[in-house]
């Protein structure tokens, strides 16, 4: 749904508003290529987080919201000197203008952000310093590193707008980017904090109000702290751009293979940090009901797999992480003010765990008045995890609430089982319902169907459906801890 378009009578509560926000030039946010949407843990900045309309904005007049127009180098500069230059070279021209083009808006958008966001809510009291300043981070400092690259690309910029070299400057300037570390890896934490926050009115209702203003493009809060990640992502593919239309004989080549490999490096260390930041989150607000669920693999985990929101056949609703070695099952609840995590059932250890892909329409729903008055939709996209270790077993039917989400589920359990039976030094190969197969005998050493015919379904059975905006697949991450598996995959970088 899109988010209300109206201007709107202040309430009397922030009527100093208006003034405490400066007028911000509001210039195009670029649109960036959909593999680089990945959000740093929730997975949902192509989904801004719309807010209920407000009573006070029905019957509203509509304000304008103001778009920023995407700028071409051609039609920037001089026609008539473009007409002398190769089809490649302004291809080339093009995506060195790109690049400066995108830092100019990315030194806006943050700028927009302290000023339209930050500061009224401080002056205002909507929130305190302290939680503003871990939602917003590092983002001031990240100014500054941006103004001093566009910068020097105006500098080496000639008068009629084209630009000869531009590898030397980015094989100084690229390092500082490091810096990105700090303010990534505080991503999912911030996140948290803001939508805990949203639940007081005022915030909800300065956030609506932001968002209904022609400044903000329709574009909430969290999408404008989430740009400087989208931007870092950006630079390896911007480059590469480049790099392509520059000629061979062209000595801005070697420093522009150079800078390639720099941002690659940096965006993968970022990613890796970023990644344990993550679980170390997660894995801090996990509560234990007794002592003997705490499980030393989860405390040796590094990477969260991925999680997210499901729901049992009685209508309960779970959220499962699964974890380097272990999937865990947990209900969210509220703890000390904060969204916290208690564990509904035993950790299963990925190497022990069985998985099923289930039909649609196998699995009952729980109660017999319940699943009579049930829809289809209901029994579809369910698959199967279970456990048995002497006297204890468990079984759990988990619902996806897509076919999209049900295979993402399977894929990274399947390669989360594989990296571990690697890991052990067992050498098979995994089936297609995540059975181990010993490929001296060719047998199925961990039979789903027979194993779940042994177990005691009557209290552990649960059905669970994925949230995609919670969904945080970084499986990469998992298969480059263990090379000797001859497994890993070079994905993309996701930070």
């Amino acid at each position: 749904m899109e988010p209300s378009n109206k201007r709107v009578k202040p309430l009397s509560r922030v009527t100093s508003l208006a003034n405490l926000i400066p007028p911000v030039k509001a210039t195009p946010l670029k649109r960036f290529s959909q593999t680089l949407q990945r959000s740093i843990s929730f997975r949902s900045e192509s989904r801004p987080d719309i807010l209920a309309p407000r009573p006070w904005s029905r019957n509203a007049a509509p304000s304008s919201t103001k778009r920023r127009d995407s700028k071409l180098w051609s039609e920037t500069f001089d026609v008539c000197v473009n007409q002398m230059l190769t089809s490649k070279e302004i291809k080339r021209q093009e995506a060195i203008f790109e690049l400066s083009q995108g830092e100019e808006d990315l030194i806006e958008d943050l700028k927009l952000a302290k000023k339209a966001y930050h500061d009224p809510m401080l002056k205002l009291s909507i929130m305190t310093e302290q939680e503003l300043n871990q939602i917003f981070g590092t983002l001031d400092s990240l100014i500054p590193l941006h103004e001093e690259l566009l910068s020097q690309l105006r500098d080496v910029r000639k008068p009629d707008g084209s630009t000869e070299h531009v590898g030397p400057i980015l094989v100084g300037w690229l390092p500082c980017l490091s810096s990105y570390d700090s303010y990534c890896s505080n991503q999912v934490a911030a996140k948290a904090l803001l939508d805990h926050k949203k639940q007081d009115h005022r915030v909800q209702d300065f956030l609506q109000r932001c968002l209904e203003s022609p400044f903000s493009r329709k574009l909430d809060l969290w999408n404008f702290l989430d740009i400087p990640r989208s931007r870092l992502v950006k630079y390896p593919l911007l480059l590469r751009e480049i790099l392509r239309h520059t000629p061979n004989d062209n000595p801005d080549q070697q420093h522009l293979e150079e800078a390639i490999n720099i941002i690659q490096g940096i965006v993968a260390e970022i990613n890796t940090k970023t990644g344990e930041s993550e679980c170390r989150y997660y894995k801090e607000r996990l509560l234990y009901l007794e002592e003997g669920q705490k499980d030393s693999l989860i405390d040796s985990s590094r990477v969260l797999c991925c999680h997210g929101e499901l729901k049992n056949n009685r209508g309960v609703k779970l959220h499962v992480f699964l974890f380097q070695e272990v999937l865990v099952i947990t209900r969210a609840v509220t703890h000390n003010e904060q969204l916290c995590y208690q564990l509904y059932r035993q950790p299963i250890p990925v190497k022990d765990l069985l998985l099923e892909d289930l039909q649609d329409g196998e699995v009952r729903l729980g109660g017999s008045l319940r699943g009579a008055f049930s829809n289809n939709e209901r029994i579809k996209n369910f698959f199967r995890v279970s456990f048995k270790n002497g006297s204890q077993s468990q079984t759990h039917s988990l619902q996806a609430n897509d076919t999209f989400n049900k295979q993402q589920w399977l894929n990274c359990i399947r390669q989360a089982k594989e990296t571990v039976l690697c890991a052990v030094g067992q050498a098979g190969v995994l089936d297609s319902e995540g059975s181990f197969l010993n490929p001296t005998t060719g047998s199925r050493e961990l039979q789903g169907e027979t194993k779940l015919e042994q177990m005691d379904q009557s209290d552990s059975e649960s059905d669970c459906s994925m949230d995609t905006s919670e969904v945080s697949l970084d499986c990469e991450h998992m298969e480059q801890t263990d090379s000797s598996c001859g497994n890993s995959r070079h994905g993309e970088s996701n930070v």
